[in-house]
């Protein structure tokens, strides 16, 4: 039973890796889709600090995120159609997309410290506006989301050649007897 276990993972394990082999790019997409899942789970904390603090352009800031991050992920799509060459076009305008994601979670995160740090009636994040603080270091993980996804999109050529050096094919014993099968249909 453990033997026949261990055989099935290890042929999950073995098809996992022949679609990676076939689909490298969906590395860097599963990055980025973990990086736009953990800003909407925390989408929360980011609204709460928008309505405390109301800084300028915050709400938008929250805004451009989450719609470019999802345009992004169509411009990912787009610039890696399956078995054919990178579309450059729209890798380009992707990483245009997660630049402007990135400046505005930085946007954001200069808007919480402006705020708490003014020298007229400063916000000041206690027990009960701690959200503030969430917001701060959940952004701050979500642009290393981001830059990790960047990052690993654009060594794509490198590890995809990495991930092609790995056998995966499967070892199909004979009992030696191979050439005593007669094919040719004579009797």
């Amino acid at each position: 039973m453990e033997q026949k276990k261990s055989r099935g993972l290890k042929e999950i394990w073995r098809k996992f890796l022949v679609a990676l082999k076939r689909r490298p790019q969906m590395i860097p997409l599963a990055v980025l889709v973990a990086g736009f899942l953990f800003y909407s789970l925390n989408l929360m904390y980011i609204s709460d600090t928008t309505a405390r603090i109301q800084g300028p352009g915050m709400g938008l800031a929250g805004f451009a995120t989450m719609l470019f991050s999802m345009l992004s992920f169509m411009c990912f799509l787009n610039a890696f159609p399956y078995r054919k060459k990178p579309n450059i076009p729209m890798m380009g305008l992707m990483f245009a997309l997660l630049a402007i994601v990135i400046f505005a979670d930085a946007y954001y995160i200069n808007a919480i410290w402006t705020a708490i740090s003014r020298p007229d009636n400063p916000i000041e994040v206690k027990a009960e506006t701690a959200y503030i603080a969430f917001a701060e270091y959940y952004l701050r993980i979500h642009i290393g989301i981001l830059v990790s996804g960047i990052v690993l999109t654009l060594l794509l050529p490198v590890y995809s050649k990495w991930l092609r050096k790995i056998k995966t094919s499967i070892d199909v014993g004979d009992n030696g007897s191979m050439e005593a099968i007669d094919i040719s249909g004579e009797a």
